[in-house]
């Protein structure tokens, strides 16, 4: 079984690896280049016209390295698996439409806000009631309607509620990687960084499942989830795919993956979080999304309401850029801060079953 894992992520790797260089010479033929904001860091202009879109590459790889894996292994697909894909490629698509308009349009805004939500909404909304179906032997659906942390706890707030938590999930996460996603290679490396963890997380909860519970030492520390090892796979999968469009999109990025790639990040991230009943440890294993959106929040509100900006300029990598770091400086200084909440989410996930041990 624990050949899907492997399979997924080579796969994934080679096919990013390969691939993206094509998708490159395909946007720059069809002139499908990156817009630059002309208020942004004055070292960023030499980046127009640098292609995007490339979310595209690694999307395709991440589901052809899913299926590729199942064929290989003689195993079948799991709802848990195909909603999680699903959830990346509808984000994906409503990314792709916004940079589309941008580019071919030449609208430098996309997607009117109104569209690009509803769109958001629609896959969302999709997902999350999706999840709540396909009960296996156990009874278990994909998704719960209880919170979680290292598993599920407290009461269940119900279906409707469950779906509008599920919706502010998604957003907030896909917003925190678009945010990120301002310098060459930043939130593709910190992407690499959680999905690597969520192969883990999968991995030890299959071998801890309660569907095993005759076969665990300590059958109180096991974890009720539908299909814990399909997630494995497919973190593995994005975990590989990230990484070969690392190569190409590391500085000096030779493209971009705009927000197709970011929306589809942010999406499949929630997913992975929601389905292995780790909802809130999310917020610190991608916790530097979560710093970037802080960012925003903050520079934002404290000019509405005192005029006065706290950060030399929103999001945060740039204030550092402002003040005088270079792109990969601070680049790789934000991958440290993203190694360190993935180890502390990762610690905080086994001092959660160890102490129920």
């Amino acid at each position: 079984m624990m050949k899907q894992i492997l399979f997924s992520g080579v796969i994934g790797l080679f096919l990013t690896l390969i691939g993206t260089p094509l998708l490159i010479k395909l946007l720059a033929r069809k002139g499908y280049g990156q817009y630059i904001r002309d208020d942004g860091p004055r070292e960023h202009a030499s980046k127009r016209g640098t292609p995007t879109m490339g979310g595209i590459a690694f999307i395709l790889a991440t589901i052809a390295a899913y299926f590729l894996s199942k064929v290989i292994t003689g195993q079948t697909p799991t709802y848990s698996g195909l909603l999680v894909l699903g959830l990346m490629f509808g984000m994906g698509l409503v990314g792709f439409l916004d940079d589309y308009i941008k580019i071919v349009k030449r609208r430098s805004l996309g997607l009117r806000a109104k569209a690009k939500m509803a769109g958001q909404l629609i896959v969302g909304i999709a997902f999350a009631v999706l999840s709540l179906q396909f009960s296996d032997a156990r009874g278990n659906t994909p998704a719960s309607t209880k919170l979680s942390f290292i598993t599920d706890f407290g009461w269940s707030i119900g279906p409707v509620l469950f779906v509008v938590w599920a919706l502010f999930m998604i957003l907030a996460m896909s917003n925190g990687v678009n945010l990120t996603d301002g310098l060459d290679g930043l939130a593709t490396g910190a992407s690499v960084l959680v999905f690597g963890a969520y192969t883990f997380i999968g991995v030890w909860q299959f071998q801890e499942s309660c569907a095993n519970a005759q076969t665990l030492t300590n059958p109180g520390a096991c974890y009720e989830v539908r299909d814990p090892l399909d997630l494995a796979v497919v973190a593995s999968a994005l975990m590989g795919a990230c990484l070969g469009f690392l190569w190409w999109n590391t500085s000096p990025a030779k493209i971009f993956m705009g927000d197709t790639g970011s929306l589809a990040l942010g999406g499949v991230l929630t997913g992975l979080a929601i389905l292995s009943r780790t909802e809130l440890l999310v917020a610190i294993m991608g916790g530097l999304f979560v710093l970037i959106t802080m960012s925003v929040v903050i520079q934002v509100g404290s000019f509405r309401l005192t005029g006065k900006r706290v950060f030399r300029m929103a999001p945060l990598q740039h204030h550092f850029e402002l003040k005088g770091w270079s792109e990969v400086l601070v680049v790789v200084r934000f991958w440290i801060i993203q190694g360190i909440c993935v180890i502390v989410g990762l610690g905080l996930f086994y001092a959660g079953w160890a102490a129920d041990k």
